[in-house]
């Protein structure tokens, strides 16, 4: 028989209610494989889901201010001149960047 790279078994049983939590814990958390689950709690205490769609837009919102602003900059180098509408729209795209940014720390305060 191959040699089982987790050898040492551990059995435990539950009640309908308490298998009917697990069962919701496992979905809430993303996770189809019991063992896994159960381990990752065990050793971890915790199982941790993130959605990072808010640091993914902030990160796009980055991207864009950087391209307008090397845009800007080289407008400025080529002209030695720079326009109130160059500097309203980085104000616009940094207060974007700003308003996702405190969304994403006030998520992260919470965990």
């Amino acid at each position: 028989m191959k040699q089982r790279k987790r050898p040492i078994r551990v059995v435990f049983y539950l009640n309908e209610a308490e298998q009917s939590l697990l069962e919701a814990k496992m979905q809430a958390a993303n996770i189809q494989n019991r063992e896994a689950y159960i381990r990752k709690m065990v050793l971890d205490g915790y199982v941790l889901r993130l959605d990072f769609s808010d640091v993914k837009r902030m990160v796009f919102l980055l991207s864009n201010a950087t391209n307008n602003l090397n845009q800007i900059a080289k407008r400025v180098n080529e002209s030695g001149s720079m326009f109130a509408e160059d500097v309203r729209t980085l104000r616009e795209d940094y207060a974007q960047v700003w308003g996702v940014a405190k969304v994403v720390v006030k998520t992260l305060a919470r965990l």
